[in-house]
């Protein structure tokens, strides 16, 4: 008997281990992984077996473009899948992490995905020449900080959103949401029904959601996170991962050299203290979570 053939859809939004994908056709129904193990994301491209009309499991998941994702010593979290956009959203209030911003930059490097600091709120005049400080070693670095107010001027996010697939990350009470429901006009309501279908929150972002732009392009809402791990790099990938390292890695005494404390280091006299910290400190959570625990 001819096995009948595994249509071919996207996880449009993923809690747990529940998901909604959605068939080429427009239609969405519920999903499930084989097996206890669950390394999906939003944004994946996957295979189904249909198991009836509203109901499918995921047979395979496509090979990706590019996966966002966090991991520790413990546990590791998917962010979102196939993007070629991260919209890191920080705000003038509350105050925000710049070391949280640096983490998911070196995530996007990783991966070879552009990264864009979306700094929101910015009609809080008083708060705004801080906030700019803050991101002020990051425009030095060469990326790219939009500045708007989400209430006012969430149309001037659309023109780096085009055509593109986008997450947005960062941490909670920045205003993502805010945002989309400006770029997404019926995003609120989508939100309802998939908070009843995945029996999740209804009042914060507690899954990743992907919304249709209007004229081409792909937006993921994630939620609120507080901690960016980057366990899944090795030191290799970690330096390259760093933009102002790169154009003097080789240029050091010794091959293995940890850019610490070694003679001929070629990176101390010409990276910032801070990234030299920054690096150090994933360096060390990188070989931490590679020992075996006992």
């Amino acid at each position: 008997m001819k096995k009948s053939a595994q249509p071919a859809a996207r996880i449009v939004s993923a809690h747990g281990r529940h998901y909604v994908a959605r068939l080429e056709d427009g239609r969405e129904l519920q999903a499930f992984p084989r097996g206890k193990k669950s390394d999906i994301a939003c944004g994946d491209r996957v295979l189904l077996d249909m198991q009836g009309e509203d109901q499918a499991r995921i047979a395979e998941v496509l090979p990706r473009s590019s996966l966002l994702y966090r991991k520790d010593m413990w546990k590791q979290k998917m962010v979102a899948a196939n993007v070629d956009l991260v919209a890191i959203v920080v705000a003038t209030e509350p105050s925000f992490s710049p070391e949280l911003v640096a983490r998911i930059l070196v995530a996007c490097e990783a991966q070879q995905v552009d990264a864009l600091i979306v700094l929101n709120k910015c009609d809080l005049a008083a708060a705004l020449p801080a906030a700019r400080a803050a991101l002020e070693p990051f425009r030095r670095l060469g990326y790219d900080v939009l500045e708007l107010s989400a209430l006012q001027g969430a149309d001037a996010l659309r023109p780096h959103l085009a055509g593109r697939t986008a997450v947005f990350t960062g941490q909670s009470g920045m205003g993502k949401s805010t945002l989309v429901n400006a770029l997404v006009p019926d995003a609120r309501a989508a939100t309802r029904e998939v908070s009843q279908a995945l029996d999740s929150g209804k009042h914060t972002t507690t899954y990743a959601k992907l919304y249709d732009l209007a004229g081409g392009g792909a937006l993921i809402d994630s939620p609120g996170l507080q901690e960016f791990g980057l366990a899944q790099l090795d030191v290799n990938d970690l330096e390259q991962a760093f933009p102002d390292f790169r154009a003097h890695l080789g240029s050091c005494r010794f091959r293995d050299c940890a850019h610490d404390s070694e003679p001929g280091c070629g990176l101390r006299d010409h990276v910032a203290p801070d990234r030299l910290a920054l690096y150090h400190l994933l360096r060390h959570e990188i070989t931490t979570a590679a020992t075996p625990q006992y």
